[in-house]
């Protein structure tokens, strides 16, 4: 067994003392759980509590007893596995984020679109200066085009002119461009697959805080001139 199958069976077996948990002693499920219900949430903790000392989980999760609660109740309301958030959701600066990668793969997931599509924009010599997202609605036939995400935006908002920001490092540039467009058609066609949270790239440029590069590749779909 992988480190990757341990991980599953470890999450997977906690969630399921979990919910035997919950329903025996409680007769609640996470669907009526109130942060309030100190019981229920004391039960809850010592599950998130086995997690958070397991070094099969993210390194950003381990000793974080209420981090790992927040991401169980998170992956409940999502309908997500509790797995699948651990590894895709970032802490910038005390705030939930979710990785780039996750923001288009839960686009591509959530079964109303066809697979995301990336178009560039560039100038007369052929550099790009922008990046939209767009994917065909599957209920209705219509093409949805996120906002572009231009040279002038990303001046304009300051995210390169923070120390060390990832969009001045050479080839992380486009990376962002197209993190950034997948976020704003997300929040615009389907706000739901985010859960309210930004992208962990969003809150580095708002924080300042590049410590975690981003390193996920996306391939490049379609240009478009300037």
């Amino acid at each position: 067994m992988d480190e990757r199958e341990e991980v599953r069976a470890a999450v997977e077996a906690a969630e399921k003392n979990d919910a035997v948990v919950v329903k025996s002693e409680t007769n609640l499920t996470f669907n009526d759980f109130s942060w309030m219900d100190y019981p229920t949430v004391a039960k809850l903790a010592k599950v998130a509590n086995g997690l958070a000392n397991s070094k099969l989980v993210p390194q950003s999760f381990r000793g974080d007893t209420w981090g790992i609660m927040i991401a169980m109740e998170m992956a409940n309301r999502m309908h997500m596995g509790l797995l699948n958030v651990l590894q895709n959701m970032y802490i910038v600066q005390g705030k939930p984020s979710w990785s780039g990668q996750f923001c288009i793969s839960a686009i591509n997931g959530c079964g109303m679109f066809e697979p995301l599509e990336f178009i560039w924009y560039k100038d007369d010599q052929g550099n790009v200066t922008g990046c939209s997202a767009q994917a065909v609605n599957r209920a209705t036939g219509k093409l949805c085009v996120g906002a572009p995400i231009t040279n002038e935006t990303v001046t304009k908002f300051g995210w390169d002119a923070k120390s060390g920001s990832m969009w001045n490092i050479p080839g992380q540039r486009e990376q962002m461009f197209m993190y950034r467009a997948a976020a704003f058609f997300a929040r615009t066609f389907c706000p739901e697959v985010l859960g309210g949270l930004y992208t962990k790239e969003e809150n580095m440029d708002i924080a300042g805080n590049y410590n975690e590069p981003a390193t996920e590749k996306v391939k490049f779909v379609m240009d478009r001139g300037a």
